[in-house]
């Protein structure tokens, strides 16, 4: 099967996403007379949870509190996040991205859509860490809220904030951010902090630099990510394509013998189910939402269709509208092997999870199986796999598919605070590089480019940090 380059596949993907309109959303609350917003705003917002790892709770705003988080749950007006002993990343439909260290809680107070097109999104602050990174993105508003302050980001502007106490403390790394004090409006500089005085009215007080934090380098591996991401879904106008750049990386289209083009994830041999593993989430005025736990599982469970074709397995091609919410259309995988997993009939009754864990097969991971071995596996689909940190995956896919699983070597480190870890002792954001550690200020040993199937080796990819995600909720 040949596969097609990934500037095409994704400028493919890109212009077949202008067919995605916003009357086929569905919006996340029941909106009433009382409840209705003023004229010309939607609450029509595809914001997602795009990243998971360690303990991290989630409120969506269905009366039942905090749950437990997964990756890909759809973000709705209200909800609120919190992060115990884990971290989280919010990713918005323009590529803006905010990501919250352990021991935070954040809320989301207004998630809009104006008539013109453009969003409006607030975010408070109640406590903890969090990075906000905007893309230049024009006409878009970001309210970033904390203790009495509202500061409206400007956009391509990249904040660090911490809430502690009676003290909020804004770190500008990139841009420069209006404020407002008793002196009257300032602007702050990159490379610039002020501490605002949360029980007080004094003028806030400006800082010389930007001190270093330990979830620094997280926030700026996740931030180059994700610009890249967004200059693929430039191809677009459309508001949804976010999301382009983790299919290019997990996956690549592929012509299939008698079924065309078709995308499909790296180490899925044709036993693999797109629809095996996941959830369902409800969300009141919508119903129930099917959330996959895969690190590029949201694009193709919104937008497009699976298909199975015979010898090769699934597939997933694009076209027709984009689903939000109630993406229960996306649910009807055509021909094939397997069910397709039944949708809760009922609401969630009082005492019962909003989460419904679909689990039809064994989940399957890749991961570190030590401190120097990562372990790539058939059938994992990318799962564990840490994004865009051990080079083009496509090598490594196609050994794993032949003998079951493929390892590299590795060295991992952890940011140098005990809260980079979990409760069970896992590193949330620490960082995980092919090849051997550098001991001398030496290269990078020569191991960091193999991968080691049965004596063999070939050459793939570069050297970075990263972590992996977690997975979907297991039945309880």
């Amino acid at each position: 099967m040949a596969t097609i380059s990934a500037h095409v596949a994704s400028a493919c993907i890109s212009v077949l996403f202008l067919a995605a309109t916003l009357p086929a959303q569905t919006p996340p609350a029941q909106i009433t007379d009382e409840t209705a917003p003023p004229s010309g705003v939607s609450k029509v917002r595809i914001v997602r949870l795009s990243e998971v790892k360690g303990e991290v709770q989630v409120d969506r705003d269905t009366g039942r509190g905090f749950e437990p988080a997964m990756a890909n749950l759809p973000i709705v007006e209200h909800s609120r996040l919190r992060t115990v002993m884990g971290i989280a990343e919010v990713e918005f439909e323009d590529n803006s991205t905010m990501r919250i260290t352990p021991d935070s809680i954040v809320e989301f107070p207004q998630l809009e859509r104006l008539q013109a097109g453009t969003t409006v999104s607030s975010v408070r602050v109640l406590k903890g860490m969090a990075y906000v990174s905007l893309v230049k993105t024009k006409g878009n508003e970001f309210n970033l809220l904390f203790g009495q302050q509202k500061l409206q980001l400007p956009p391509s502007s990249h904040v660090r904030l911490t809430v502690d106490g009676a003290d909020a403390k804004l770190a500008v790394l990139d841009g420069t951010v209006p404020i407002d004090g008793p002196s009257g409006p300032a602007d702050v500089p990159k490379k610039k902090t002020v501490t605002f005085h949360l029980q007080d009215q004094a003028q806030p007080t400006l800082g010389k630099d930007v001190a270093a934090e330990a979830y620094d380098s997280w926030d700026k591996n996740a931030a180059g990510y994700h610009a890249q991401s967004a200059a693929m879904g430039a191809l677009s106008s459309s508001p949804y394509a976010y999301g382009v750049g983790d299919m290019n990386y997990y996956g690549s289209f592929q012509n299939v013998g008698g079924c065309g083009s078709m995308w499909r994830p790296y180490f899925a041999s044709a036993a693999w189910d797109p629809y095996s593993n996941g959830a369902w989430a409800w969300y009141q005025g919508a119903g129930y939402s099917w959330v996959s736990p895969y690190p590029w599982g949201w694009t193709p469970y919104h937008f497009g269709s699976w298909s199975y074709c015979s010898g090769a397995g699934w597939g997933w091609q694009p076209g027709g509208s984009w689903n939000g919410l109630n993406n229960v259309i996306a649910v009807a995988p055509t021909g094939g092997p397997g069910q397709i997993p039944l949708r809760p009939r009922t609401p969630p009754r009082v005492g019962e999870p909003t989460l419904t864990a679909v689990n039809q097969k064994p989940l399957v991971h890749s991961g570190a199986a030590s401190a120097d071995s990562f372990v790539f596996r058939k059938d994992s689909a990318g799962l564990g796999i840490p994004r865009d940190t051990l080079g083009k995956l496509d090598h490594f896919s196609q050994h794993a598919l032949k003998s079951g699983v493929t390892t590299t070597p590795i060295y991992m480190s952890a940011p140098p605070s005990s809260n980079a870890r979990s409760a069970g002792g896992a590193i949330t954001a620490g960082s995980i590089h092919r090849g051997t550690a550098l001991t001398s200020g030496a290269e990078v040993s020569s191991r960091a480019g193999s991968v080691s199937n049965g004596g063999s080796s070939i050459g793939s990819g570069s050297v970075s940090s990263g972590s992996h995600p977690a997975s979907a909720p297991s039945h309880h």
